[in-house]
């Protein structure tokens, strides 16, 4: 066995030994992949990060079990006014520290969220002002009609103001420039759960909050969270009893997990959709063998590169069933999703072939592609995968695969010409798609996840229309226009929507959501 085998063996049986450690009644043990890379619940836009958050933070907004829209730290909510909605926030709320929950927290939240270093800029790049209007009511107002501004903020969670100032926390951590503050390693929400104990990539321990304001369904008083990154050792640890639920499970061990006596999967469909970005706005494409211009910027390469991948090929042998390929940025689930319009361009190499010599490439080219191992389902494969098809049209990729630690913070400094990114609208709406994906990238947060910075002045009109309009029949036909536009030119690479599979003890009873967010609030152990 190499040296590093080695000590990858060695992390992983310290990962399982910290967790049996703890076990007990009442204490749910959960595994996943990768860890959450912070505790700031504004530094990363990831839905791993944001899930785990979401339990110690809480938001104005958020979600019932069917995905509706949920009253949390604001009991009501209603427009005044075209441009200007007024929530009442909820009595008697208090931070775990014990400081009272006020309207001040709301303000202070919502400009640390707007502000340089925020990953969740792009969702609040349209409010104009939030303001105080008593100690439990404010005001939110909008550049313009925003209808679905309650969704649009089901993720802006709210910290105290007093905390933040006390520790130095007034910004969010910036991972794209590896800064860390108090925030980073502490938490101080009036979520369900607290932090008792933080060991990044190691373990992270919540424990029931006993001065929370609602009702916890589950009865699980203690939460330990451990990433283990190898997926046949998380299995393993599920099928022997030394964690209680991990994600995500591997394709290729659904049937040994639920042959199992003590374990079943749970799988259902997922929001998410996987794509592939490339680099359309640098004169001259980076990390490549091509001298003085961009290859990306032709539409011909990009169409070339998008039939030449064998997406049947990899929901087979890869994804073994467990994806739904897809044409669009967002699949069935979101609002604006039409099945008319999910087609792809047809898998032809030939014809991809012919693309690339109109283009000036008959012999292909060189190019770094980007790519996680251990934040979507078989992500690294997948790459492999794409990177044999495009071989087939004489590009070279030279796969640059890593851990989504060092991942996010290169490609979310759009430091990439080719790139892997798997998006859940927050919002259940393709508007967060478009404002997000492809509208052309501002310094307000619009198209902060466009990271290939492709730009059609059309297109950010549409969307625009498409955040104002409250006739949701005229505003679902303005989404297939905005489609249709970033389909025909070919704008990213659309792959597939991934399919959950959580591995669950039979001693465990939780809510598997379509967003693959998981409330300890709602998990409960036998």
């Amino acid at each position: 066995m190499s040296f590093k085998k080695k000590m990858a063996a060695a992390a992983a049986v310290c990962a399982l030994g910290a967790v049996s450690l703890v076990a007990s009644a009442q204490t749910i043990r959960i595994a996943n992949q990768g860890d959450a890379l912070s505790l700031d619940p504004h530094s990363l836009n990831e839905s791993l990060q944001l899930s785990v958050t979401a339990n110690v933070y809480e938001t104005l907004v958020g979600r019932n079990k069917d995905l509706s829209l949920a009253p949390l730290l604001a009991t009501s909510w209603k427009q005044t006014s075209p441009n200007i909605w007024r929530f009442e926030l909820r009595k008697g709320v208090v931070f775990h520290d014990g400081t009272p929950f006020s309207a001040d927290d709301v303000v202070f939240s919502f400009a640390r969220a707007q502000g340089d270093g925020s990953d969740m800029r792009a969702t609040l790049s349209d409010i104009k002002a939030v303001r105080k209007v008593g100690d439990l009511a404010v005001e939110i107002e909008t550049n313009g009609p925003f209808p679905i501004l309650p969704d649009v903020i089901s993720l802006t969670m709210i910290m105290s103001k007093k905390w933040c100032e006390e520790n130095q926390a007034t910004k969010p951590v910036d991972r794209r420039k590896g800064i860390e503050n108090t925030a980073s390693f502490k938490a101080n929400g009036t979520g369900p759960f607290r932090v008792r104990e933080r060991q990044p990539n190691v373990r992270t321990v919540f424990t029931r909050n006993g001065t929370y304001w609602g009702k916890i369904e589950g009865n699980a008083q203690e939460i330990v969270f451990t990433p283990i990154a190898n997926p046949a050792t998380r299995v393993a640890a599920l099928v022997s009893g030394e964690v209680d639920v991990m994600e995500p499970v591997p394709v290729q061990d659904i049937a040994r997990i639920n042959a199992a006596p003590t374990a079943r999967v749970i799988t259902g469909p997922e929001l998410r959709t996987i794509f592939l970005g490339m680099d359309q706005k640098r004169d001259e494409l980076q990390y490549s063998n091509i001298k003085g211009k961009n290859p990306f910027k032709d539409k011909r390469v990009r169409q070339a590169f998008y039939q030449a991948i064998d997406i049947a090929g990899i929901q087979r042998t890869v994804m073994r069933g467990a994806s739904r390929p897809t044409g669009l940025l967002v699949g069935p689930g979101i609002n604006g999703w039409t099945a008319e319009q999910d087609k792809r361009l047809p898998y032809d190499v030939e014809a991809a072939k012919k693309l690339m010599t109109e283009a000036g490439y008959p012999n292909g080219f060189e190019v770094t592609m980007n790519c996680p191992n251990d934040r979507y389902v078989n992500d690294g494969q997948i790459c492999q995968s794409v990177a044999a098809n495009l071989a087939r049209i004489n590009v070279k990729i030279n796969l640059a695969a890593e851990t989504k630690g060092t991942y996010f913070p290169k490609i979310l400094r759009r430091d990439t010409s080719f790139y892997m990114l798997g998006w859940t609208p927050t919002t259940y709406d393709a508007h967060n798609a478009l404002s997000s994906l492809t509208a052309c990238p501002d310094d307000k947060g619009t198209g902060q996840f466009n990271l290939g910075a492709y730009c059609n002045p059309k297109l950010d009109e549409l969307t625009k229309k498409i955040q104002s309009e409250t006739d949701k029949t005229k505003r679902n036909e303005l989404i297939k226009e905005a489609f249709k536009l970033h389909a025909d030119d070919i704008g990213t690479l659309p792959l597939h929507q991934q399919s959950l599979a959580w591995g669950v003890s039979k001693k465990v009873e939780l809510v598997q959501l379509a967003d693959n967010f998981m409330y300890f609030k709602w998990m409960s152990i036998k």
